[in-house]
């Protein structure tokens, strides 16, 4: 009688045909439907192409195109697929290149990525080296052209707002906003093209294209089905007026400084100029890294934008606020005047005024039309001495809750990246600095825009626009919309109306009527111009610097600060220039040239002779050279001690590895002999 079969051999055998044929279901299922993996697998037959598409283009408030793209060639390799036989001779002559240039790029290729990833080979081909190479691609197995954009400046200007583009460092693929990009990606690095990146920058497509017998990608594969399409950037519409702002950097050519002209009541920025300025073409193509070096190495620092990062004590531009300020606590009264004889004496020391004539400082209109610096440190005194405030802290802490309504001392969100502070002191900050043993005589230079205080021209800009707009303002910003939607979501902030303390119009108004006396028949007669109506301030900043170690007392700042017109403004201006003494003799002027350009289109002929001072001046001031070779002398001994200091604590850090090591080896050794 035959045996039973065991029951077990079944499950065991049912269970192997189980799993086979999941596999072979799977198998079949991945080679009739799933055309993806497919690809993956037979990348010999199928080209895979990434289409980067266009980044979004730059106009300017007339719709005028500043920034767009051109189409150039990228040559890619993956160091993996090149074969050990691969025909460098034929590869260098396609590329005009020799060997040892090939070598040099495929060892740093490799260093900077692995063997099987797509990195860049060389970058935009010239149209002789395109040609060449899709002529014998077939042979250049691991090699293939990526079609790129590259940003085209139709005006070469305005490069310091705009800013420019580059491919994506290691650093940067680290970062939570840069997950989905890839070696080889470009991306914003300054300026709106790093501000608005995620706009401008579009999303890239795959194309699948089937190869013919000379490895040569031929027809889409499968009629296109499995590709995805590139979408092209957003396009960006700026308050920059392009041709005021080219007209503001001629104006500043040959000076270091800044111009920020705002709408006051958009908050939309018309213009901004850095000055030196550079061509931002110099920042596009092969040739990006070494003319950026060239640039950085400027001792002007045309990369550094002085208009949103350079601070400067804002000399008698910051009056018009502290009289508002003390007009506004009750500390004095719109008729309060001094007797000032040419210097201001009540704090012990005499603080001169360029004025010494009678009756200059009777009231507050003509102390501000003269600049008089007795009157305005003598109200900034009794603004945080105020007695309803009970102690000069307490006062200078509300003087300072008023300024920084104002926004000083503190970033104003614009939209560009890297914006500076500035200081605004409080009393905090005075404890720290005189061991609470102050009072208002130890900072009585504030009241006229000198000490501690320190300001960006973009701040005081936006400051006029507060006094034009009796009280409010919008941050500052250039873009208006976005692929043409003026409520984007990124434009929200730059939407808020932001109301500062509240102060009584009829104090703005008489700050107003002071602003335009300083213009109709005070220290900025020579900024007037005929049919409107400017309200104004002239400021003339002391300026020190250290050179070879001794103190120097270099040529004053230039300040100019103005909105126009007094009704219905459409423009606030600040201009900074360094080195070039009275703001009324460089800032002014340069300002009221732009004032009229942007209202009437034009410059009057009468005021021809004023524009070719402007124009043709070179007042850079030859100790600049030498202050920036003295602090990049000591930027580079710091390093160097930074360097050292590590290279030390490295060293010690690996002795103290080695030296525990060895007595845990010592350790185990005794372990084992005491076991034996």
């Amino acid at each position: 009688m035959s045996q039973a079969a065991n029951p077990r051999q079944y499950i065991i055998s049912f269970i192997f045909i189980g799993v086979a044929s999941v596999i072979l279901l799977r198998l079949f299922f991945l080679q009739n439907f799933e055309a993806k993996y497919k690809i993956l697998a037979n990348d010999i037959a199928i080209y895979k192409k990434v289409v980067y598409p266009p980044r979004g283009v730059v106009y300017d408030r007339k719709n005028k195109v500043m920034l767009s793209n051109t189409i150039v060639y990228d040559l890619m390799v993956t160091p993996h697929n090149v074969p050990k036989t691969f025909d460098t001779v034929q590869f260098c002559a396609a590329l005009d290149i020799d060997r040892a240039t090939y070598l040099a790029i495929m060892k740093r290729v490799q260093e900077r990525n692995i063997d099987v990833r797509q990195s860049p080979f060389m970058e935009q081909l010239s149209q002789e080296q395109t040609a060449r190479f899709q002529e014998n691609a077939y042979l250049f197995t691991g090699f293939e052209l990526v079609e790129r954009n590259i940003r085209e400046y139709e005006n070469a200007s305005a490069g310091i707002v705009l800013g420019y583009i580059g491919e994506v460092s290691p650093e940067m693929l680290k970062k939570p906003r840069y997950m989905s990009y890839r070696q080889g990606d470009y991306a914003g690095l300054s300026g709106l093209e790093l501000q608005y990146e995620e706009a401008l920058r579009g999303q890239r497509g795959v194309h699948y294209l089937e190869r013919d017998k000379f490895n040569r990608p031929r027809d889409p594969y499968r009629g296109g089905s499995l590709d995805s399409q590139e979408i092209s950037g957003k396009s960006l519409d700026l308050y920059l007026d392009a041709d005021l702002q080219s007209y503001a950097e001629k104006l500043m050519a040959n000076k270091i400084g800044s111009v920020v002209a705002i709408d006051p009541q958009t908050g939309g920025i018309l213009a901004m100029v850095s000055s030196p300025t550079y061509d931002p073409n110099l920042l596009r193509g092969k040739e990006r890294a070494r003319n950026y070096a060239a640039l950085y190495r400027e001792p002007t620092r045309p990369l550094f934008n002085r208009a949103t990062q350079a601070t400067y004590q804002p000399g008698s531009t910051i009056k018009p606020m502290t009289g508002l300020v003390a007009l506004s606590v009750g500390a004095i009264t719109p008729s309060f005047g001094i007797g000032c004889r040419g210097s201001y004496n009540g704090c012990g020391r005499p603080i001169a005024c360029e004025h010494k004539d009678p009756g200059h400082a009777a009231n507050f209109r003509l102390a501000l039309a003269h600049s008089c610096n007795s009157y305005f440190c003598h109200i900034f005194r009794l603004t945080v001495d105020y007695k309803n405030f009970g102690s000069v802290r307490t006062g200078l802490q509300i003087w300072h809750n008023y300024f920084s309504s104002f926004g000083y001392g503190r970033q104003t969100g614009i939209d560009l990246p890297f914006e500076g502070r500035g200081l605004l002191p409080d009393s905090a900050y005075y404890n720290n600095r005189y061991h609470f043993s102050w009072n208002s005589c130890t900072i009585v230079f504030v009241g006229m825009g000198q000490g501690e205080l320190a300001l960006t021209p973009l701040q005081m800009a936006n400051g006029m626009c507060i006094i034009a707009n009796k009280g409010y303002y919008y941050t500052p910003h250039f873009v208006r919309a976005i692929g043409k939607n003026e409520h984007d979501a990124m434009l929200k902030p730059y939407l808020e109306k932001h109301v500062v303390l509240n102060i009584p119009d009829t104090t703005f108004g008489i700050v107003q009527q002071a602003m335009q006396d300083v213009v109709e028949s005070g220290t900025a007669e020579g900024a007037k111009i005929e049919g409107i109506t400017i309200c104004a301030k002239t400021g003339t900043a002391e300026n020190k610097a250290i050179v070879n170690g001794e103190v120097i007392k270099m040529p004053n700042h230039s300040m100019f600060v103005a909105f126009a017109p007094r009704y219905n403004p459409r423009i606030a201006i600040a201009v900074a220039i360094e080195n070039a003494g009275f703001g009324a003799t460089w800032a002014a002027p340069i300002a009221s040239l732009l004032i009229e350009k942007y209202l009437k289109d034009s410059v009057s002929v009468k005021r021809k002779a004023m524009e070719d001072k402007m124009l043709n001046a070179h007042i850079i001031n030859k100790y600049v050279y030498t202050i920036d070779s003295v602090s990049r002398l000591h930027d580079a001994q710091v390093y160097q001690a930074k360097m050292e200091r590590k290279y030390m604590l490295d060293s010690i850090k690996q002795a103290t590895d080695s030296a525990m090591f060895m007595r845990w080896v010592d350790e185990q050794l005794r372990s084992i002999r005491s076991k034996k």
